[in-house]
């Protein structure tokens, strides 16, 4: 059950009138901070978007897409060659696009574009490093969501692949980081029959490294 996607029209707005004003304008302004627990919105064509939120921000180590900067979010938030907006920054253009995603365990990557600024820590949310282990029942897990910002709830069940947690969430928290501490142990990628209340359900960190080590960015290292 994925959460319902978004009509952002000021985002396909913006996007629009920053590629008549050409790409010097965007190269010049600030650069895009952008971090596990940012607000994304993937252009879809037409007036449509999906607000997202990002998962972590780092760099694989090795493998054919070594030392490239990306973001990893829901597969669900959009498709291969979607162009990527900040959500509190549309007017800086384009900070990417969409380079793969998978349905099965709903991954997608962003490739990042030069002007992003990666960050550690988003409204009280830091990721230091990746815990692949399974979180086990009654530990307590905490998201950052574009949507419902900080929550924390208890896990109730998890294997290697996926959890189940109380954490709040309701649309646009896909793709929010789910953390121990400063450890990334998962993400965020629905809720079943209420949202905040019914249970939150997400890829769980293990599973998220195995994909990327298979397409091309090994050893993956949140900034």
């Amino acid at each position: 059950m994925h959460m319902k996607k978004l009509t952002v029209l000021i985002a396909v707005l913006a996007a629009g009138l920053l590629s008549l004003v050409g790409v010097g304008v965007a190269d010049a302004a600030p650069k895009v901070p952008l971090g596990g627990g940012s607000g994304i919105l993937v252009l879809q064509g037409g007036n449509k978007a999906a607000a997202c939120t990002v998962t972590t921000v780092g760099r694989p180590t090795a493998g054919a897409n070594k030392g490239q900067l990306i973001a990893v979010t829901a597969g669900h938030c959009g498709k291969p060659g979607q162009r990527v907006l900040s959500e509190n920054f549309q007017s800086r253009g384009e900070i990417g696009r969409i380079a793969y995603s998978a349905s099965d365990i709903d991954v997608a990557v962003i490739k990042l574009n030069s002007n992003v600024a990666p960050l550690r820590t988003v409204r009280g949310v830091t990721i230091r490093k990746v815990n692949t282990a399974p979180v086990q029942f009654p530990t307590v897990l905490c998201k950052t969501g574009r949507t419902t910002g900080k929550t924390c709830g208890v896990t109730w069940f998890s294997d290697n692949s996926s959890h189940f947690s109380q954490i709040c969430v309701v649309e646009g928290d896909s793709g929010s980081p789910v953390v121990v501490g400063d450890q990334l142990v998962g993400m965020v990628n629905a809720y079943y029959f209420v949202s905040c209340l019914g249970p939150e359900t997400g890829t769980n960190a293990g599973a998220i490294m195995n994909r990327l080590n298979k397409i091309g960015y090994q050893n993956f290292k949140p900034v």
